[in-house]
């Protein structure tokens, strides 16, 4: 596999490599410098709201969007002045965009038609295709017959048939209610490590990124945020966009102590978990690591909701509101209006710079 050369002209022999990548229209920049390596099998979902440049990156990989900077190299070939036909990519759109007047088996053979390959190993790859997404015996089924899921396994056969390089996947799931959402999930996970096939999932939904990733790119107005794997984003968030992002959060104003050794959020003084810089701080807290008790933080339950393996308790304290996530163990939390304490483990809390939360 020949090197990558990056942009500082150093060697990379990253599978797929991104650089600079940035789109601009009419002087709106809604994709800037990204910047991403991905290895030979990996899994990476670009994940953020609505509107911060996922799709349009993901299209731009896809050659369906001219990048108006950048360069994306596949194994050392650069793939800007290639059109999609000749990438190696295989897509799988929110729609699906399966041809109705087609039966399942056409629809997945035809790409396979399309690079002339032999109909004998045509016939046999789409046979294949078809075991693999649990679907053998729906190859003469028409689009208008199968429900959403089996339509999206259609989609994902027919991109899997012609073995891409590198499958790309525009919130594939969103149109599938949850429970069949969660099933999938779980489906295209042991799709793609069944295949080995690198994969980059688009979608806004924190959990399926979670569920799914091997690595997690986090957006923001065309900008990466965070890249990393959904436990170490989860746990050291970057900043409170990202903390807020991927899963609830409690974030209080805090302060280290001259020594590095001790944070105290108000009144209530704790263990730092590490040696932490002195000066003021962001204390960052997950919902399921704090608990009630003597001492801690001061609040007053204002909502507390049933969920069946969990409850969810909203606070107003002295920093604002909280909230904490209590898996059902039988035990009752404490009553709107009850006054409480919050505590946690030293080693509960991530420290951010406070100019991190802006």
């Amino acid at each position: 596999m020949s090197p990558v050369t990056k942009a500082d002209n150093t060697p990379s022999a990253s599978f797929l490599a991104i650089d600079g990548l940035t789109k601009t229209y009419n002087k709106v920049t809604v994709v800037d410098r990204f910047a991403l390596e991905v290895e030979e099998g990996e899994f990476v979902s670009l994940l953020g709201p609505s509107g911060c440049g996922k799709t349009t990156t993901l299209q731009m990989l896809g050659g369906f969007v001219d990048p108006s900077a950048g360069s994306i190299r596949l194994e050392g070939r650069d793939l800007i002045a290639a059109p999609p036909s000749k990438r190696g990519l295989g897509m799988v759109f929110q729609s699906y965009a399966l041809f109705p007047h087609m039966t399942a088996a056409q629809n997945i053979a035809y790409g396979l038609e399309v690079r002339k390959v032999p109909r004998a190993e045509r016939d046999e790859r789409v046979r294949q295709a078809l075991d693999l997404v649990g679907l053998g015996a729906y190859g003469d089924r028409y689009p208008r017959r199968m429900s959403g899921g089996q339509q999206q396994r259609v989609a994902l056969a027919r991109a899997l048939v012609i073995r891409p390089r590198v499958l790309l996947l525009d919130e594939p799931l969103s149109n599938l209610d949850a429970n069949l959402r969660e099933e999938m999930q779980i489906e295209l996970r042991r799709i793609q490590q069944t295949t080995g096939t690198t994969t980059i999932l688009v979608t806004h939904d924190q959990t399926e990124a979670m569920a799914l990733s091997d690595r997690i790119v986090l957006m923001r107005a065309g900008r990466i945020e965070q890249i990393g794997g959904p436990e170490a984003v989860y746990a050291r968030p970057a900043n409170s966009f990202v903390a807020r992002f991927l899963g609830k959060t409690n974030l209080f104003p805090g302060t280290v102590g001259a020594d590095g050794r001790s944070i105290s959020i108000g009144s209530h003084v704790f263990a730092a978990p590490a040696a932490a810089t002195p000066g003021a701080t962001i204390v960052a807290v997950r919902p399921e690591k704090l608990g009630f008790g003597e001492g801690g933080i001061r609040g007053v339950v204002r909502n507390r909701v049933f969920q069946g393996t969990q409850w969810l308790v909203e606070l107003d304290t002295e920093h604002g509101p909280a909230i904490v996530q209590r898996q059902n163990l039988g035990a009752v939390p404490p009553a709107i209006g009850e006054a409480t304490g919050l505590v946690f483990e030293p080693d509960a809390v991530h420290l951010m710079a406070p100019e991190a939360d802006k």
